[in-house]
């Protein structure tokens, strides 16, 4: 969803890892984990996923992104071609190729929730700007700042944006962007947190404070675990990248977890792990090594 600006890099190797357990699945976020900077993937990154998927080892790519954003990692989904979009708001078959995804399961926003959050957010933090993300569509407040290309669909107060007859109101809300120019982002998040409770899950994946608004117990963690017991994976079996805030539960839940060396302080706590940065291959410097264990 961002670069990593202002999260301390490190270049040294990763710390081994024994597991009694050997991998079956690679759950990696995307921004600042499997990504460059430049939002490529490098060659020995792809070559390391093709020779994981080759050893019969699945992997997911589990990110913040809304499906649409999916096109950068499409080539590289092999034989399932599924993803985890919008922190686990969505599974997409990526078959299709940029513009014809599928939706195989959308855990939705209720619209009721959003704006219960909408006005808690506007109470706590004043000064707070929305934006809605939906399965196939984009809309937010005339405020809101331009954070990426797109165009959004529909420019109107986040209220009339989630009323029940609204323009779009037959399609689902995957998650809302709460954005704030002022105030630091862990505490907007923490802030954000108390004041919503237990009506939408609050995380963050951005460096601005930025955050990503889903439906209560929707997680990057729930719904892979989801998809996991669906083929009778285990957790202990699971291993897990990533560097931001909406990593941490993905990242606890796996049997092993890697945080990058880029990574922000509370994901460095939750995970069993560090690797190097994402610009140095982190993620590959890691499969490599848990093939070569195989062998």
């Amino acid at each position: 969803m961002r670069d990593n600006g202002g999260v301390t890099s490190a270049t040294r190797q990763p710390e081994a890892q024994a597991s009694a357990v050997p991998p079956r699945l690679i759950a990696t976020d995307l921004d600042g984990t499997l990504l460059r900077d430049d939002h490529s993937v490098s060659p020995r990154t792809v070559a390391a996923l093709a020779a994981a998927e080759e050893a019969g080892i699945e992997v997911f790519f589990v990110t913040g992104r809304p499906a649409r954003w999916m096109d950068v990692v499409s080539d590289h989904v092999h034989g399932h071609g599924l993803a985890i979009c919008g922190n686990g708001a969505a599974v997409v078959d990526l078959h299709g190729g940029p513009g014809a995804h599928r939706f195989v399961k959308v855990r939705e926003l209720a619209r009721e929730n959003a704006l219960e959050a909408v006005q808690l957010l506007r109470q706590a933090a004043p000064g707070t700007v929305f934006a809605v993300e939906q399965t196939y569509g984009f809309h937010q407040e005339p405020d809101y700042p331009k954070m990426h290309l797109e165009v959004p669909d529909t420019l109107e107060p986040a209220e009339r944006l989630l009323a029940p007859d609204a323009a779009h109101a037959d399609e689902p809300v995957l998650k809302i962007l709460a954005f704030h120019a002022e105030l630091d982002p862990d505490a907007f998040l923490t802030l954000a947190r108390l004041a919503i409770g237990d009506r939408a899950n609050v995380t963050r994946s951005s460096p601005s404070a930025l955050l990503e608004i889903s439906g209560p117990e929707v997680s990057k963690a729930s719904t892979l675990a989801l998809c996991c017991a669906e083929r009778g994976i285990s957790h202990e079996e699971v291993v897990a990248f990533g560097d931001m805030p909406n990593d941490v539960e993905m990242l606890t839940w796996a049997g092993q977890s890697y945080a990058m060396g880029n990574a922000h302080p509370d994901v460095i706590a939750a995970a069993s792990g560090r690797t190097v940065a994402n610009n140095d291959d982190g993620v590959a410097v890691v499969i490599e090594r848990l093939l070569a264990q195989r062998a």
